[in-house]
């Protein structure tokens, strides 16, 4: 047997007996023996459904041969080990991995290299298993599901003669501190080799490689506390491996790749040095250390090393400047060699104003007007915008940035303007032409405004002007506003389901103020449909739903132009009134219960094996001024990119093959502006949650024993599903949830109110006076993303702190957002408890107001627009639901509870009706 081995990899053992060294020994049709002066093992990463577009698109279309050619290219890149993911929610995992698994084998140049079975579903690691010769290595296993689990699965991978990667979890979450990733380490490995029987050579660990510089201070030593702990690791187990996925390190640099290379080169260089041997990392894609360009290494050294505060910043800055071409870095200044038509056009195209001011006086030199300059060459780069966006070659953010090159050179030129409207009065060349005055508004009772700022932000790109008046507009200075100003269009945005009755307000006094212009609507709760049927017929000159920003420039365009205007008016009118047909001559597909039955399917009850936790505090708790970092921690980003009209997984979205480079651009510049926020306390966060005795006191009524001085109880209406479900699926009520009174059971349940909307508006005004729409529009985005995470923080120590049913919980930031805890938080206005007014007690039982500064606007809406308010349930088997559709004797039922007329019933429900009124 020793003739299979080199002399150095056989050594003398006692009685002059050969011993074969202890190795880590893989082989795919070759061996692979990773010795200590192998230095590094390429890990390839490209077969991997979750980290190659190419890869992924060939396997869900079955194109496996061809996927083939992507391992190949792996191979011939200098991989050795090929990493296999499958991990897709669209693709059956075990039969994807057993397929290419089985055409790898029969490809001696790609099979000759082991296998790295990389998922993290075991069955599809089984799977794999079957599949392989040689030894592979299984990616991964670890302590998250606790020991038994752990050692489960450790004996499955021993039986087929597979190396493992350990992942440095256990049941309470990732190491992410130089220590917990020694310690989860070092209690794997004498589980594996005590318990199981491991080889310590065939045990590859991965503490955990994190992203740097995000912006978020926290993170800035990942990179260090990787390197240490790879350290520390070897010396206390140096027969094992460590390895890790190198891309995470550059997470925050998607979309450029020059930064990202330089990065996970300079990271590899200390990390090997460290005693890391393996990792996965596109092979391909690596430079020699001392070859990357100097003044980027010593960046990327300084941020991965953490040896500056300002390692972060220096790097983002650097990264904005620099482009790719192969493996050449340059700064991009040529277009400043360029005419100076050609520089604003240049800036307004890619939103750069660092040379406006000077650029702008230049061109105001040169033309005859300063108003020549905005009816030429600014006006000629902002129409290149607009058939950009139009032709979707361009994205928000990009046009919201140019937006504020144009206003940033229109501030340099209005003083010239003023100037010669004064001298030239009589000569009509002192005004600024547009293509049209448009009117935005929030209406009456609403304070949510980001997504008209976009649409005025887009519309003012392509030459309109746009009188915005903000939020909580009523109608009467709507009209007064429209008529003085003699606009062009009206435009309505809303968000809560009250302003939908507003906006029929607003279009009947149109009708009866008798105005000729047409009106726009827009908004998250507006629809085709509900405008089509309760709007359009209120006015007659022209109602027309918007559906996003990217829309409202076509059918702006069409409105104003007298050639288009008539034909377009005419097929939105007949569009619409099919629509309002369908709608009232639909007969009910969906079958409803009357609301007696509905209530005999509740969701739960049996109450006899359940015991409720009583809180560990009762009554309210106030948070003031809560620490903006610790928030930060649990944003959910995907909605971001939403609000900025970039629709994508996160964070799948910044590698995406169209909007992966701009979703890039706009994520680093949020995590840019997110630490200023946290940094200089741009905002204020403040909470308040109350815990109270609760019990079910009617099948849809929860009675809760308020705190407030001189109150009773207070008596919560809930509203029940109604439409006929399958057997056994019940018809949800929140009010199922708690406890009855008859069953004995003392119950509870909880209250929040949480805002980050203090001190917003000193920032947005100071954006307002720089022509700085990017950066409002970003703050608000970015409130709103915080305030959610605040609320996801606050639930989760109530769960775990003050309430304490949760007590021993440990789920990561990922675990939150899928809602994976038990017990759910909705909130009055969404799909469980669509009715708003039940935010009067929700906000009297918290004394909300003054705790934390939030306001009810006459609508329900709360102001700050950045505010989150709802009730805790806490029964294991709670959960999300919606309402859906009720019939008139719920709505009656509903009026009684309340003390309503059925008319006022039917105006806080109209959303829900089932029936038309």
């Amino acid at each position: 047997m020793s003739d299979t081995f080199t002399s150095e990899e056989v050594i003398q053992g006692k009685d002059n007996k050969k011993v074969i060294r202890p190795f880590l020994r893989l082989s795919g049709l070759e061996p692979l023996v990773v010795r200590p002066e192998t230095n590094f093992i390429n890990i390839g990463e490209r077969t991997n459904v979750t980290g190659s577009k190419k890869f992924a698109r060939l396997i869900r279309e079955g194109q496996y041969e061809e996927a083939l050619s992507v391992a190949r290219q792996q191979v011939e890149s200098g991989a050795q080990v090929l990493d296999v993911n499958m991990d897709d929610a669209l693709l059956d995992g075990e039969k994807a991995m057993t397929t290419f698994l089985n055409l790898l084998a029969a490809e001696p140049d790609i099979s000759k290299i082991p296998v790295m079975i990389d998922s993290s579903k075991f069955s599809i690691i089984e799977a794999g298993l079957k599949c392989l010769q040689g030894k592979c290595i299984v990616n991964s296993i670890s302590l998250k599901e606790g020991e038994a689990k752990f050692i489960e699965q450790a004996r499955i991978c021993k039986n087929f003669g597979a190396a493992v990667v350990v992942m440095a979890f256990d049941e309470y979450g990732q190491a992410d501190t130089e220590e917990k990733k020694v310690s989860f380490c070092h209690r794997s490995y004498r589980i594996l080799t005590e318990v199981v029987g491991f080889d310590p050579q065939d045990i590859i660990f991965d503490p955990n490689i994190f992203a740097i510089a995000t912006g978020i201070e926290e993170h800035n030593n990942y990179a260090v506390d990787f390197i240490n702990a790879t350290r520390r690791i070897k010396e206390l187990m140096p027969l094992t491996s460590v390895s890790g996925g190198v891309s995470n390190i550059s997470f925050s640099f998607r979309g450029n790749d020059v930064v990202r290379e330089a990065m996970h080169s300079v990271f590899l260089y200390y990390a090997i040095k460290a005693g890391m041997n393996m990792g996965i990392v596109n092979a391909g894609m690596l430079q020699i250390y001392d070859e990357i360009e100097p003044q980027l290494r010593e960046l990327c050294d300084d941020a991965i090393l953490n040896r500056r505060e300002d390692a972060t910043e220096r790097l983002i800055a650097f990264a904005e400047t620099v482009k790719a071409k192969g493996k050449v870095i340059e700064k991009d200044e040529t277009w400043r060699l360029g005419s100076v038509e050609e520089r604003l056009s240049h800036a307004l195209v890619n939103g750069i104003t660092d040379y406006i001011d000077a650029d702008t006086e230049e061109a105001r030199q040169k033309y005859p007007r300063p108003l020549d300059v905005i009816e030429g060459p600014l006006m000629d780069g902002m129409n290149i915008v607009g058939d950009l966006f139009g032709s979707g070659k361009m994205f928000l953010p990009q046009v919201v940035k140019s937006a504020r090159v144009m206003k940033k050179s229109v501030a340099v030129l209005t003083p010239y303007i003023e100037e010669e409207k004064k001298q030239l009065v009589a000569l009509n060349g002192g005004v600024v032409k547009s293509a049209g005055k448009i009117l935005l508004a929030t209406v009456k009772g609403d304070v949510h405004d980001i997504g008209k700022n976009i649409v005025g932000v887009v519309l003012g790109c392509n030459g309109y002007d746009i009188i915005d008046m903000g939020v909580m507009v009523p109608a009467e200075k709507i009209l007064q506003t429209a008529r003085q100003e003699q606009v062009d269009i009206i435009g309505l945005s809303g968000l809560i389901t009250p302003s939908l009755d507003e906006m029929v307000h607003v279009a009947r006094e149109m009708k009866r103020q008798n105005f000729d212009v047409p009106l726009m609507i827009g908004g998250a709760t507006t629809s085709r449909t509900h405008t089509a049927v309760k709007i359009a017929p209120e006015y007659e000159h022209g109602v027309i739903h918007v559906l996003d920003a990217s829309r409202s420039v076509t059918v702006t365009g069409s409105l104003l132009n007298k050639a288009l205007r008539k034909n377009f008016l005419q097929e939105v009118t007949q569009e619409y009134q099919k629509l309002n047909e369908n709608f009232r001559n639909k007969k009910p597909v969906k079958q409803y219960l009357p609301i007696a039955e509905a209530r005999k399917n509740k969701a739960i009850t049996e109450w006899s094996n359940f015991t409720p936790v009583k809180p560990r505090m009762l009554g309210t708790k106030v948070f003031q001024n809560y620490d903006l970092a610790e928030i930060a921690e649990y944003i959910d980003w995907q909605p971001f990119f939403i609000s900025w009209e970039l629709h994508g997984k996160f964070p799948q979205i910044l590698t995406d093959e169209v909007v992966g480079v701009e979703a890039t651009r706009l994520y680093e510049d949020a995590k840019v502006m997110l630490k200023r926020i946290v940094a200089e306390k741009w905002l204020t966060a403040n909470a308040v949650i109350g815990l109270f005795p609760a019990n079910r006191t009617a099948d849809d009524t929860i009675t809760v024993m308020s705190p407030q001085p001189g109150t009773g109880p207070v008596n919560l209406e809930c509203l029940r599903q109604q439409l006929k479900k399958a057997p056994g699926q019940p018809n949800f009520s929140l009010a199922d949830f708690i406890a009855p009174a008859e069953s004995g059971l003392q119950d509870y349940m909880g209250a929040f109110a949480v805002t980050t909307g203090g001190d917003i508006e000193v920032w947005l005004e100071k954006f307002k006076t720089d022509h700085d729409d990017y950066s409002s529009i970003m703050l608000k985005a970015l409130a709103d993303r915080l305030v959610e995470a605040f609320a996801e923080l606050m639930h989760k120590r109530v769960r775990t702190e003050f309430w304490g049913y949760a007590a021993d919980e440990h789920l990561g930031n990922e675990e939150l957002i899928k809602e994976e805890y038990s017990g759910i938080r909705p909130a009055p206005g969404y799909p469980a408890c669509p009715e708003h007014t039940e935010k009067y007690k929700l906000f009297d039982m918290l004394d909300a107001t003054n705790a934390t500064g939030i306001i009810l606007t006459e609508s329900l809406a709360m102001f700050p627009a950045s505010s989150v308010s709802g009730w805790y349930f806490a029964h294991p088997e709670a959960k999300y639901f919606g309402l859906g559709k009720i019939e008139k004797d719920q709505v009656e039922d509903y009026a009684t509870r309340k003390g309503w007329t059925v008319e006022e019933a039917e105006k806080w429900l109209r959303p829900v009706l089932e029936y038309d009124m």
